[in-house]
């Protein structure tokens, strides 16, 4: 089925009131800066290499007691650890965010399509149960709205 022909399907099937699901191929990939240098960030972290430096930096931060006050070189550990895990909770949570918004809309795109095919069974069958329960899945596709609002 074309993009246009699914589009307008979407628009004359259904409740009026209810916003249609956009459908994963409907979804642009287009990643800005930010977000493609959070995906590589979020990976780099998630991977031995990243927890190797990590140790790498404690072994090396170690050894420095020996020359510096004790004040000191606590003072540095707490510091850049403070500023790593600054910086990565803000980029893993840009990732966490959109990951969470990719999951949605496939969620909402799979009650969409149910939704349609209850329709379509409904008014074959004539059941007016089914068409209750088509209902209510319409409603709960947009119930994270609702939820975060």
């Amino acid at each position: 089925m074309s993009t246009e022909s699914r589009d307008s399907s979407r628009r004359t099937s259904g409740d009026a009131e209810e916003p249609s699901a956009k459908m994963p191929l409907d979804v642009s990939g287009k990643l800005g800066p930010f977000d493609k240098f959070a995906t590589k960030a979020s990976e780099f972290a998630s991977r031995a290499p990243f927890f190797l430096m990590c140790i790498l930096l404690v072994l090396i931060w170690a050894p420095t007691v020996i020359w510096l006050k004790v004040d000191t070189w606590q003072l540095i550990i707490n510091t850049t650890t403070t500023i790593i895990t600054f910086l990565m909770v803000a980029l893993l949570q840009n990732t966490e965010s959109r990951n969470d918004a990719a999951v949605q809309q496939k969620l909402n795109a799979l009650a969409h399509g149910l939704a349609e095919l209850m329709e379509h069974t409904a008014d074959r069958d004539g059941s007016h149960d089914l068409d209750e329960a088509r209902k209510e899945l319409r409603r709960a596709v947009g119930l994270e709205d609702e939820e975060s609002a």
